[in-house]
């Protein structure tokens, strides 16, 4: 998994959201957890279980929704902010935070009813093991998000200090038939990449991305989205 030990960091996990999610960040912390919210909702007295939850904020969105809801990840440091900001946002009995592998979820088949994870499967050295045991734990729904290969990431990854799997639609498609899986609907986002969002202001930030959504609109933004949502549900 890359990334393991980066995330172990007590000031990593200090300064994650600060990084990715302040000035235009903001409008990408946005536009994920409607993505979030638009495949799983309604949440209320569904049980969830969200892998690599880092500092929880879709974990604490779903609580504040009535979800119940288990945030793992293999971080310490970053499970510790995320019960901070439960506790802040007031759902710290409403939801729990476990440390564990993605590889090897500590629960049995058909434990939860939605299964998901954003912000994971670009790290992921054996991809298809993971969305197996998400596949494996979940009764009805799995949901997570890729980066992809025929993008404008595609031109920096070489330069992030721990790059990023990017895949085609074709290997996605595979690993989701290969998990059990049938895709229900998918969308595509984002021209623009994240890293370029993340180092403008709001104010720029806004306008940048009605430009970005108007190719988005257009066949050649479909073809050349940075990131992709599959949402899948379980067979049989």
């Amino acid at each position: 998994m890359k990334g393991q030990e980066w995330y172990q960091e007590d000031e990593v996990a200090e300064a994650y959201e600060e990084k990715r999610f302040s000035r235009g960040g903001r409008l990408i912390d946005r536009r994920e957890k409607q993505a979030v919210l638009d495949a799983l909702e309604p949440v209320e007295d569904r049980t969830v279980l969200e892998i690599a939850c880092g500092t929880g904020r879709f974990t604490v969105m779903l609580a504040e929704r009535g979800a119940d809801i288990v945030g793992l990840d293999i971080s310490g440091p970053m499970l510790q902010q995320g019960r901070e900001k439960a506790k802040n946002a007031g759902v710290i009995d409403h939801l729990e935070f476990m440390r564990g592998d993605a590889g090897r979820l500590p629960f049995p088949d058909d434990h939860f009813d939605v299964v998901f994870a954003m912000r994971f499967f670009h790290l992921a050295d054996t991809p298809a093991a993971f969305l197996t045991e998400m596949a494996r734990v979940s009764r009805n729904q799995v949901f997570f998000d890729t980066f992809n290969a025929f993008s404008t990431r595609s031109a920096y990854n070489w330069m992030l200090p721990m790059g990023s799997r990017l895949y085609e639609d074709d290997e996605v498609s595979n690993l989701i038939d290969e998990a059990g899986l049938t895709l229900e609907e998918s969308a595509h986002d984002f021209v623009l990449p994240y890293g370029l969002y993340r180092k403008i202001p709001d104010w720029l930030a806004d306008p940048l991305r009605e430009v970005d959504t108007s190719v988005m609109d257009r066949d050649v933004g479909q073809r050349f989205a940075s990131v992709s949502y599959w949402n899948t549900s379980i067979d049989g």
